[in-house]
């Protein structure tokens, strides 16, 4: 299907290749796309992919991500039954494409098997080239034999079992990636669930199997959303467990719902960054079409006469790149769109329609994504939503439960546990508390916990956090870690530049801090001290005392790119027309009129010139300026900004609605336009066109079902519908007077 006219194509670049290896396989599962389904052209391939083609793809490759900067690619060698190439060839394999890729960009290297041919002579290879491992095993062995039988129609359990029992021995268990799991409603959600569990997967992910509207899945004929309900009860299991291992179908549908990305090439709206080589060569688009129609892949391209870049531009390519505009008139109306994204592309295909349908599971998604966000809704009211002091607080609470959960994630990784110890140690000292939880405080450390949360990373920021409020608190703290860079910051006080980064062992007593580094190089930190620089604070009117951050490698979490560390005299220049600002505000009142909505200001990071007022990816309390920024500038967007930073901490602190809904959306959009009124306060046609932009988008929040919002998102609603009224008060009488 060509893209649809109009379709904003995003030319996302491709990152992901399946490499096809070998084109047979040791098992008869009857559910396979590749053998079972309309493409039969597995027939016409080589068995074996050979060393020429092997190495053109290589070549290929490392151009496409030479030509556009990649900083990395993934190639996942798949098959048929990619082990039946033998150790001995698959090292050659591996070998070649990390001489030729490797130098150009990181080399991600993956197979998906079987299991049932996994020996130690595979996993010392893998172990050579660093590959990770993912199996597909049904559940238990009941489970996996209704679909998994070899050739000779033997249960295949056992074998992959015991190929799966060696992957996550100790000596190879770093390569263990993860089990995939293909639906079956037959089979029992919980027993499946467990059996997979069991075997200490890093990752689970459950798949629909392959069908289309002119093939549909088997369900029982008085169960119109079976899938959904099967996936639904395993959610309900895996969440009362405390989702010990992550699901890749819940934590996807978790994040779209939440605003964040799509995890699963078989729901959300990211357009598709994959292409498939065959054994022969050929370019092939999503595997997954196979269950479409003969040919339905196929570009009748190949690697010997054409590029990565020529695959990308083609027709069938760039249809998956086209977001919400290539879907179905159907699934661009859906609710749960942004979640679902139309289901696999494969799912969607009729012989009538094309794959200009939703997805043959389309109940069943719906009924998936709403039963996740039902799930994970608090109806009740929170005090955040009428008071700023309740919301700092709950800020401060969610950073604490952060920390407890990085620590946690990361704590058998290095330098972690000293960390985690030194926290619990300073936060149960007499006096230390509120230090521990300013620091918690400052916006940064969230960039900090966030980056920690879903990926490997260094302890240093939250290790000079903790260092930072031993100082601060004039408590003694002992912690070593490994300090990444030459640059040591210690949050809200300032940074150290050391010879050369390494190991450091860094010492407070009565608030002197000393740093040790493995090369026996020591510093005392101080005013006088060489390769010391504090940050500066400033007071303005008001009473405010703010931290101007510009040091802090944690603060480049802006939209546009934050000023290098400023010298003293652009400093002093920079906190002058800070001070000029608020004492403009606390002239005119500005502040004091946003109420709720006044931002709670204690750090300023300044950006590269002419970028304006910014919020980032940071807790509350930070603002970033251009440092060109001219006071009566900031005087009009500081409401503005206050207004969305408090909207952001408001849904990391409470529910507003049921994840996904309209009703969300259109509290964001009421509340942005009250803010743009704020902003337009002197040029009454701009005014009036916010104001009436955030009338009717309360007007249309009214029409909803009620059940969207829960009782803090009505009470949200209830104070923009009250600021409304006030604000065209004011607007039809500046001096308050009515007619």
């Amino acid at each position: 299907m060509p893209p649809r006219p109009g379709a904003t194509l995003h030319r996302v670049k491709l990152q992901q290749l399946v490499l096809k290896i070998h084109s047979r396989c040791d098992l008869a599962c009857d559910h396979c796309y590749v053998y079972e389904h309309a493409d039969q052209s597995w027939k016409g391939r080589p068995t074996v992919i050979s060393e020429e083609t092997v190495g053109r793809v290589a070549h290929r490759l490392a151009a496409y991500a030479e030509a556009h900067e990649l900083p990395s690619v993934s190639v996942i060698l798949h098959g048929g039954e990619p082990l039946l190439v033998g150790p001995s060839r698959m090292r050659n394999i591996c070998a070649e494409l990390t001489r030729v890729i490797a130098p150009v960009t990181k080399l991600d290297l993956r197979i998906h098997t079987n299991g049932v041919q996994l020996n130690t002579r595979h996993l010392n290879v893998f172990k050579e080239f660093a590959v990770k491992v993912s199996v597909s095993l049904d559940g238990d062995r009941t489970a996996n034999d209704r679909h998994r039988l070899d050739r000779r129609r033997r249960s295949s359990y056992e074998r992959a079992v015991r190929g799966i029992d060696l992957l996550r021995s100790e000596e190879y268990k770093h390569l263990y990636s993860g089990l995939l799991c293909t639906v079956d409603v037959a089979n029992d959600p919980i027993d499946v669930h467990e059996a997979l569990l069991a075997l200490q997967p890093p990752r689970i992910d459950y798949l629909l199997p392959h069908s289309t509207w002119d093939s549909p899945p088997r369900r029982p004929a008085d169960a119109p959303t079976a899938y959904a309900d099967w996936l639904l009860k395993i959610f309900d299991h895996w969440d009362r467990q405390g989702r010990p291992v992550p699901v890749r179908t819940f934590d996807s549908v978790l994040s779209t719902l939440r605003g964040g990305p799509s995890l699963t090439e078989a729901m959300g709206l990211a357009p598709s960054d994959l292409a498939v080589v065959e054994t022969d060569g050929s370019f092939e688009q999503a595997d997954s079409l196979k269950t479409a129609y003969d040919g339905a892949p196929a570009t009748g391209y190949d690697v010997f006469r054409h590029s990565f870049e020529e695959f990308a531009l083609h027709p069938g390519v760039r249809a998956r790149q086209s977001g919400l505009a290539g879907l179905s008139d159907a699934c661009r109306s859906c609710p749960v769109v942004e979640s679902c994204g139309g289901g696999l592309y494969a799912h969607r295909y009729s012989g009538e329609g094309a794959f200009d349908n939703p997805s043959v599971f389309c109940q069943d998604l719906r009924v998936l994504v709403d039963g996740v966000a039902e799930r994970i809704t608090d109806r009740g009211f929170s005090p955040v939503v009428g008071s700023m002091d309740e919301l700092v607080w709950h800020q401060g609470e969610l950073n604490r439960n952060l920390l407890a959960v990085v620590a946690d994630r990361r704590r058998a990784e290095p330098d972690w546990g000293g960390l985690w110890r030194a926290f619990l140690d300073l936060d149960g000292a007499p006096g230390v508390a509120p230090h521990v939880d300013e620091a918690l405080a400052h916006p940064y450390t969230r960039t900090a916990l966030r980056d920690a949360l879903d990926h490997p990373a260094s302890a240093a920021p939250l290790a000079a956090t903790a260092v930072a409020v031993a100082v601060n608190a004039h408590a003694d703290l002992e912690l070593g870690w490994h300090q990444p860079t030459a640059e040591l910051h210690l949050p809200t006080l300032g940074t150290l530049t050391l010879r050369a980064p390494g190991p450091v062992t860094v010492s407070v007593k009565a608030g002197e801090l000393r740093v040790r580094t493995h090369r026996g190089d020591e510093y005392t930190p101080g005013e006088a001290s060489t390769g010391w620089r504090r940050l500066r604070t400033v007071s303005v009117a008001g009473g405010t005392r703010l931290l101007l951050d510009d040091a802090d490698p944690l603060r480049d979490c802006y939209p546009v790119p934050v000023a290098p560390p400023l010298g003293a005299d652009e400093l002093d220049m920079f906190a002058k027309r800070l001070g000029i600002a608020y004492e403009l505000m606390e002239e005119n009142g500005r502040g004091r009129q946003a109420g709720v909505n006044a931002p709670r200001l204690t750090t300023i990071t300044p950006l590269a010139a002419g970028t304006g007022v910014r919020l980032g990816a940071h807790g509350l309390g930070a603002l970033g300026l251009a440092v060109d920024f001219e006071p009566e500038d900031l005087v009009r967007e500081l409401p503005r900004a206050g207004r969305l930073a408090r909207l952001a901490a408001l849904r990391e602190t409470a529910d507003l609605n049921v994840p996904g809904n309209r009703a969300g959306r259109l509290l964001d959009e009421a509340s942005r336009e009250l803010g743009d009124a704020d902003y337009w306060a002197g040029e009454a046609d701009r005014r009036a066109a916010a104001l009436e932009r955030a009338g009717r988008s309360l007007d249309q929040l009214a029409a909803r079902p009620e059940d969207e919002l829960t009782d803090t998102g009505r009470a949200l609603a209830a104070e923009l519908r009250g600021e409304l009224a006030s604000a065209r008060l004011s607007s039809a009488d500046p001096a308050g007077r009515v007619g």
